[in-house]
Order: structure tokens, then sequence, then C-alpha cells
């Protein structure tokens, strides 16, 4: 059973910082491409950002691109999301989820419990 167990949400105010984490376990790893997604209220899932295997190669949706930076450790099975001048609109529950497929990106399925972000105007 895949686990994925995300911390590090809260409330910060328009142009502060936050640091999100997943914990993942019970599958490799390092086999496969990582996301972060998320969810604003009302709203359907939103795609943020993708990290290959190796950590060597990110994209991230227009909307954060320049304030988020994905980076993953596979010696900790550990990936993260720094989230640098923060803006109302980012405020969600952020989802840490894993591709459907090891080696390929493809698309996401597994994800985790989710951690909320919120962020005051």
């Amino acid at each position: 059973q895949v686990q994925l167990v995300e911390s590090g949400g809260g409330l910060v105010q328009t142009g502060g910082s936050l640091r999100l984490s997943c914990a993942a376990s019970e599958f490799t790893f390092s086999d496969y491409w990582m996301y972060w997604v998320r969810q604003a209220p009302g709203k359907g899932l939103e795609w943020v950002s993708v990290i290959n295997t190796v950590g060597g190669l990110t994209d991230y949706a227009d909307s954060v691109k320049g304030r988020f930076t994905i980076s993953r450790d596979n010696a900790k099975n550990t990936l993260t999301l720094q989230m640098n001048s923060l803006k109302p609109e980012d405020t969600a529950l952020y989802y840490c989820a894993r591709d459907r497929f090891p080696s390929v990106r493809s698309s996401y399925d597994y994800r985790g419990q989710g951690t909320q972000v919120t962020v005051s105007s």
C-alpha cells in the first residue's frame, strides 16, 4: 500500500514562505516521478510541479513558476516543495502524488491526505 504523508502547511501572510514535505513509503521512491498537486476550495485538482526520478528535471505550472521549487532526497524517501512569495490564490490543500508508472512521466495516481496552505491578504 503506497504511503504518502504531507506536512509543513499552515497560515502565512502574502509574500511569505512555506516548505512542504512528503514522506514516502511502501514503494521504491527513487523509481517514480513525483508531483505536487493542489485543490483550492470549490475547485478541481491543479497540477503544481513535477520532478523526475533523480531530481535533475523539474517542471512547474505557470502560476507558480519562479516562486516554487520542487526537490527530492531519494536516500530519505522525501519530496519537498519550497514556496516563496506566496499569494492568496495559492491557498489550497496541497498533495504529494506519485506517477502511475515507474521511470516515466505519465500521470499521477496515488495521493496523500494533503496539507493545508492558507495565505492571508
